[in-house]
């Protein structure tokens, strides 16, 4: 009966769990955007495509989805705004 139980729970956490992956790995993201790390802007456009994916496949419910749009123009801007500063800081003098 312990097994039956727990194979009823299971996909509950595993939803949760996998939401949950989600948003660290964009926040993970968007932290190394603000520490201008190399390539940064496309790991954080990859996971929140990645996030955008998993919501489609139904997994998320209104409140994922909601967080998802709100962090995205927030990402949006922040990878927009480092591409901005890559390209007005030109080579750098060594």
């Amino acid at each position: 009966m312990k097994t039956a139980q727990m194979g009823v729970t299971r996909p509950a956490r595993k939803l949760l769990n996998r939401s949950e992956r989600m948003k660290d790995e964009v926040y993970r993201q968007m932290f190394r955007l603000e520490e201008s790390r190399p390539g940064a802007e496309v790991g954080l456009a990859l996971a929140l495509l990645r996030a955008w994916l998993g919501e489609g496949s139904k997994l998320g419910n209104d409140e994922e989805r909601d967080w998802l749009k709100k962090i995205s123009t927030i990402c949006l801007e922040m990878i927009e705004a480092s591409l901005r500063t890559d390209k007005s800081a030109g080579p750098c003098a060594q």
